[in-house]
C-alpha cells in the first residue's frame, strides 16, 4: 500500500505536528497557565494575609482591652488603700488630738501645718 518515503513523510508530518503543537505550548500555553495560576495564588496569598492582620489587629485590640481593665482594677485598689490610709491618718490624729486634751495639753501645730505634713 504504502511505500518507504510514504511512511517517512508521514512520519515527518506527525513530528513537525508534534514540534508545533510542543512549540505553542511552551511559547502561550504553559506561560498563560502558569500566570493564571500565579494571579490565583496572589489573590489567595493577598486574602490570607488580609485575615492575618484582621486577626492580628483583633488580638492587639483585645490585649489592649484587657490591659486597660487591669489599669482599671489596680487604679481602684490603689484608691481604696490611699482612702483607707487618709481615714486611719485622720483617725489617729483625732485620738492624738483627744489624748493631748485629757492632759490638758494642746498641740501646736495649726491647720495649715496638718495640710502640709498630709501633702508631703
Amino acid at each position: 500500500m504504502f511505500g518507504t518515503l510514504d511512511y517517512l513523510k508521514l512520519g515527518a508530518g506527525v513530528a513537525a505536528g508534534i514540534l508545533l503543537y510542543h512549540l505553542y505550548a511552551v511559547s502561550i500555553g504553559y506561560p498563560a497557565a502558569a500566570h493564571e495560576a500565579r494571579a490565583g495564588y496572589v489573590l489567595l496569598a493577598e486574602k490570607a494575609a488580609a485575615e492575618a492582620k484582621a486577626v492580628e489587629m483583633e488580638r492587639q485590640r483585645n490585649a489592649a482591652t484587657q490591659a486597660t481593665e487591669e489599669h482599671r482594677r489596680r487604679l481602684a485598689v490603689a484608691e481604696a488603700a490611699e482612702q483607707t490610709a487618709k481615714d486611719t491618718l485622720e483617725t489617729e490624729i483625732q485620738s492624738y488630738e483627744l489624748q493631748l486634751s485629757e492632759k490638758n495639753r494642746a498641740c501646736a501645730v495649726t491647720t495649715a501645718d496638718r495640710d502640709w505634713l498630709l501633702r508631703h
